[in-house]
């Protein structure tokens, strides 16, 4: 017995130790992005791994400017915020329906929208293009804000609709009884209730739209509509590269988020393990 426990103290302590490893290999490239932001141009290109000589705190103050970052903030924030009221009510009460009217129209447009999910978006980045242009969607932020619900509907829906089959039909029909209405029993009785899955999708879906380049590329070709990953990009020219000012202005647009995620990330376990009780 004795010479089982040590063993399984053993393998705990390995796998304990390999996990540790794996973790600062993951963390080394936020090591390389806070030590080299505070550090001058030159510094960087002599030893990039090195600790800085001294705290150069220019670097965030000019960034600042460059990018003109609350102007950056704020569009950010407005996409984000927007894209994500949007995606919760649509995908909600998209895939309540499709749960509780299971008829043939439902499952097909469920198996639509699942399949939706492999198309790769470098797929069909022409016609959205075009289809923009014919539509006035471009240099738009409700532009860009209908385009991130209609990407990142498949994958809301799909979420939802696995959570909704674990609420027990019977809750609604009390309400039912009661004298609710339809609109009712979903805002007062279901909505509530997907709270675990509600708070899982703000998190992945506001990882996503903050921190995406290549969409708002596209969309927003004007000035004043760059999100934070536009405005960063702006450092790094045909004949420069302003690392330096790059990876002062990184560290100001990743924070916001970084934050985000560590208070709710406890929401993503819940919401998962929550909506697996029944299939």
């Amino acid at each position: 017995m004795k010479t089982i426990n040590r063993t399984l103290r053993a393998r705990t302590w390995t796998l304990e130790g390999a996990a540790v490893l794996l973790a600062l290999v993951f963390l080394v490239p936020f090591y390389f992005l806070l030590v080299n932001s505070v550090k001058p141009y030159a510094d960087i290109l002599l030893d990039a791994a090195a600790l800085p000589k001294a705290l150069n705190w220019h670097n965030y103050s000019k960034a600042f400017d460059v990018m003109n970052f609350p102007r950056a903030f704020r569009n950010s924030f407005v996409i984000t915020v927007s894209s994500i009221l949007g995606l919760t009510l649509f995908g909600s009460m998209a895939a309540y329906r499709m749960v509780r009217k299971p008829n043939l129209y439902n499952r097909i447009l469920f198996a639509v929208f699942v399949a939706a999910m492999v198309i790769p978006f470098q797929s069909i980045m022409i016609p959205l293009m075009k289809v923009g242009s014919w539509f006035h969607l471009v240099n738009s932020i409700p532009g860009i804000w209908v385009c991130y619900i209609g990407f990142g509907s498949s994958l809301t829906i799909f979420l939802y609709h696995g959570f909704v089959k674990s609420i027990p039909l019977e809750i609604e029909e009390a309400a039912v009884v009661d004298g609710c209405s339809p609109y009712g029993v979903f805002w007062r009785i279901v909505f509530p209730l997907l709270k675990p899955m509600t708070m899982t999708i703000i998190i992945l879906n506001s990882l996503w739209i903050w921190n995406d380049f290549l969409l708002p590329q596209l969309m927003l070709s004007r000035a004043g509509l760059r999100t934070i990953p536009l405005s960063t990009f702006s450092f790094f020219g045909q004949y420069t590269k302003q690392w330096d000012l790059a990876l002062a202005g990184l560290v100001m647009g990743v924070l916001p988020i970084v934050l985000f995620f560590l208070f709710l990330q406890k929401h993503i376990i819940e919401g998962i393990t929550a909506g697996s009780v029944k299939g």
